[in-house]
């Protein structure tokens, strides 16, 4: 007979964004092998399809799968319908999508690709899922940062890396950007059942930016990929944030490794996080405001 205490997420609906591969597919094997009802969202629908089967006989149970290019805001918008259509309630929202693109892309709406995907995607679905988050309380939202936060500045004169872009300044500005939301998010669901934080994920060995890697990024990885961790090892901070008891009150906080970390000097600056929640709300015309 399961120990019921191996399945410590039974009865509990998680949504992971990414997770048709690397860490989010490592983050979802695992909550479902711990109970939880998974759906994911990934880009390709094949892969997601069969990632979605693989999650579902590790865990006993139907995984749902959703295909969306979350890089455009329609396609955000749609699934965010798709998956309130079909979820009663949603317990955990894991924000786990992010990319790396050396050169300058734009998306379907004209935005800068890591900006959109890194940080106006999680920010918008969010948004669109926060009342039936604070339904199903109490209620989490685990967002997959970086500690390239740490080198990240909001450069709100140049946010689209318009006249000066490089691919690790977009990067790590995102990152930064994506601590800000969940700093701010945690204050504005202050009291009304709902959570949110940011983690650090290490260094993981997965095909994360490969489509258009950096000249040093082409270098380096190749060598540096077997001291790398495992997409397993990677996932354990989302699985614990998304998971445990021990951390079912904690709201603001920056992890790494599975223990707090103190987040950059920036990442605390409230007037910036509101006037970057402000900007994002503009640049998606999102429902958020309804929740200040």
């Amino acid at each position: 007979m399961t120990n019921p205490s191996s399945r410590p997420m039974t009865g509990k609906a998680v949504l992971i964004t990414g997770g048709s591969g690397g860490i989010g597919k490592a983050t979802a094997l695992r909550l479902a092998q711990m109970g939880a009802s998974v759906s994911i969202i990934g880009r390709d629908a094949g892969r997601t399809a069969t990632a979605a089967r693989e999650i579902g006989t590790a865990g006993g149970t139907q995984t749902n799968a959703y295909t969306a290019d979350l890089s455009s805001q329609a396609e955000v918008r749609r699934v965010a319908a798709e998956v309130l259509l079909a979820l009663p309630r949603l317990d955990v929202l894991v924000n786990n999508v992010g990319g790396y693109w050396n050169t300058r892309h734009t998306t379907v709406d004209g935005l800068e690709r890591t900006f959109a995907v890194n940080q106006l995607a999680p920010f918008l679905l969010t948004s669109l899922l926060l009342e039936r988050l604070t339904a199903s309380m109490p209620a989490r939202v685990v967002t997959v940062a970086s500690n390239a936060q740490a080198l990240g500045r909001i450069d709100f004169d140049d946010l689209q890396g318009e006249h000066r872009y490089s691919g690790a300044r977009a990067y790590n500005q995102s990152k930064l950007a994506n601590v800000l939301f969940t700093y701010e998010l945690a204050r504005r669901m202050s009291g009304k059942g709902v959570t949110a934080n940011a983690l650090h994920p290490g260094v993981v060995s997965t095909g994360f930016g490969a489509s258009d890697p950096g000249r040093s990024q082409r270098l380096i990885v190749p060598f540096a990929r077997p001291f790398m961790r495992r997409a397993d090892q990677g996932a354990a901070t989302s699985v614990l944030l998304a998971a445990d008891p021990a951390v079912g009150a904690t709201t603001g906080a920056f992890f790494a490794r599975g223990k707090p970390r103190k987040s950059s000097p920036r990442s605390h600056d409230q007037a910036v996080a509101r006037r970057l929640w402000q900007v994002c709300d503009e640049l998606v015309n999102s429902p958020t405001s309804r929740h200040n």
